[in-house]
């Protein structure tokens, strides 16, 4: 059932056009623990090291409501407007869709995915998005760029809450 979080309807353009890929990270901490910090739509920035800050300009991080994110220099864009389009605190998934920003990514929408691991005390995490293909680069370079982007921001949820379970 939680694959079907997974499944992005891309909007009618060329399926050469559109990049999608599916990253996973597997977390040595606790499910609820894990959730407790991906859930926080007005707070990325507590894993994701690209954010410098968020403030939400609609909504109470409930369905529906939009934020923006300003990233460090050094990437090419200053902010992104982004809408949360599912939250369930059951099934511990979230969605978000990237609405404007100055940057090239058009139709982004991403799904995270939290759920227990096969072993007593680890949490995986898969996180899938599509995204179209900004003119002028390739397929494989979009995805390349935001690949690395979500596998350091895995990476970085992975340190964070493993930290957070050792203090506790």
């Amino acid at each position: 059932m939680l694959s079907y979080y997974h499944i992005h309807t891309p909007p009618p353009s060329s399926p050469n056009s559109q990049c999608k890929s599916t990253l996973v990270q597997t977390i040595h901490a606790p499910l609820p623990l894990v959730w407790s910090v991906v859930r926080q739509f007005d707070k990325p920035q507590l894993y994701k090291k690209f954010v410098r800050s968020c403030s939400l300009i609609c909504g109470d991080s409930g369905v529906g409501s939009i934020r923006e994110i300003n990233v460090v220099s050094g990437l090419p864009a200053q902010t992104s407007i982004e809408r949360l389009d599912t939250i369930d605190d059951e099934l511990h998934v979230m969605s978000f869709s990237i609405i404007d920003g100055d940057h090239r990514l058009r139709n982004y929408h991403s799904t995270i995915i939290v759920r227990a691991a096969d072993e007593v005390g680890k949490t995986v995490v898969t996180e899938s998005y599509t995204v179209d293909k900004p003119s002028g680069t390739s397929v494989e370079d979009t995805c390349l760029f935001i690949d690395t982007i979500i596998k350091l921001n895995l990476k970085s949820l992975a340190y964070v809450t493993e930290k957070m379970f050792r203090s506790t």
